[in-house]
């Protein structure tokens, strides 16, 4: 005998609860499952345990999709505002990072924590532990058949996520969901995601784990301004995380070491005014000295400034304003924050979350081909999806 529901939510997730707590506060019967043992896993590990659950600056252009303008409605109706003044309901702490990132002061768990009070008090069913074994459409009703219960439900929301982090349990779950109902989904590739190297890059930049440099990295599509973090398996850090997603296998990175400073002309200054100074000394006050040791020759670097041609100056600078780098792959999606691609966005509403082949399936949050930056788009796109979703299931 199937349990009947108006609403089944596939996946305790941002979105998934988001989408649960709307569609509850509207009197709908909603059942949320998810195979995983605990709900919200995703949040509780975000953000070094203290969740980036928003950014003061959300825009389109912070996000990725062969749809450019599909999230902007999502994001224009539920807003980071709408989401900060929640979190202030329940006395939050939180505090603001740079390029506007909100992270909580104390634990995810907070965020966690009002969603699920937000569910009981909607009376949101959360189920887990559970595995979905076959959805399909009768009449007008999805029959879901799982390990715990069959199902009928008026609508269903897939809100299973990516395939980042598989240890946390991410499978491609929904993309085949989408399949199975007409749906296209662009190829999916590991987003945010660490760099790996090519064997002579890592030989030497392995010995440097744990140095911090700020930079800025660039290529062809796109330059981010922020931390590089040196790691014994390649590059990680904000900047290399950002531009990952950007990346297109076998391209060359463009790394400006000084941002702030001409260093050519800076030590043509110098020359005149500390001609005895050594090289390394002048530029250990702005870099790293093992990294410097590393990057530039070191009879050159023990040379005073008088006997250093104006060419070589230019050298210099190009090797620090312009340091190229190849990776050699990604760390995958073992290590990725996100995953690019997803379900077609054409074949959605954006009003709603809503297929155009099969009234009242839904797809929210990261299998949606919608990829934000890091620094809380991700989270916002994942509570305005749901809520959008919410408001009309």
């Amino acid at each position: 005998m199937n349990k009947t529901v108006d609403v089944l939510i596939i996946g305790a997730s941002a979105s998934g609860l988001m989408c649960a707590i709307e569609a509850g506060k509207r009197g709908r019967n909603v059942v949320v499952l998810d195979h995983a043992n605990k709900a919200g896993k995703k949040i509780l590990m975000s953000g070094g345990g203290r969740c980036n659950f928003t950014n003061m600056d959300i825009s389109a252009d912070n996000y990725i999709s062969h749809n450019p303008h599909f999230c902007k409605s999502a994001l224009s109706r539920y807003t980071q505002w709408d989401f900060i003044a929640l979190v202030c309901d329940y006395n939050i702490p939180y505090h603001e990072r740079s390029h506007g990132q909100l992270f909580c002061d104390d634990s995810a768990k907070d965020i966690l924590n009002m969603l699920l009070s937000e569910c009981a008090h909607a009376g949101v069913d959360i189920r887990l532990n559970c595995s979905i074994e076959n959805i399909h459409k009768e009449n007008d009703r999805y029959i879901i058949n799982t390990s715990l219960d069959d199902y009928s439900a008026e609508s269903v929301v897939i809100a299973s996520g990516g395939l980042s982090i598989p240890k946390m349990g991410a499978t491609g779950f929904g993309y085949n969901i989408a399949k199975r109902f007409g749906h296209t989904v662009h190829p999916t590739t590991a987003g945010l995601v660490p760099f790996t190297l090519q064997p002579d890059d890592k030989a030497w930049l392995a010995e440097l784990s744990g140095i911090a440099i700020e930079c800025v990295v660039s290529n062809k599509r796109n330059s981010f301004r922020e931390n590089i973090l040196l790691t014994h398996r390649g590059l990680s850090g904000p900047a290399i995380l950002q531009i990952s997603s950007y990346w297109h296998a076998g391209e060359t990175l463009s790394i400006n070491l000084l941002p702030d400073v001409d260093i050519e002309t800076l030590l043509k200054t110098k020359q005149q005014t500390q001609a005895k100074t050594h090289l390394k000394t002048i530029l250990a006050e702005h870099l790293p000295k093992r990294f410097i040791a590393a990057l530039l020759d070191e009879q050159l670097l023990n040379q005073p400034l008088q006997s250093i041609s104006h060419d070589r100056f230019k050298t210099i600078s190009k090797q620090l304003h312009q340091w190229q780098i190849k990776p050699n792959s990604t760390e995958g999606y073992r290590t990725a924050e996100v995953t690019l691609g997803g379900v077609n966005c054409d074949e959605l509403s954006s009003k709603t979350m809503e297929s155009n082949y099969s009234t009242g399936l839904y797809f929210v949050g990261e299998v949606v081909d919608v990829t934000g930056w890091l620094g809380g788009y991700n989270f916002q796109w994942a509570w305005s999806s749901g809520w959008c979703a919410g408001q009309v299931v």
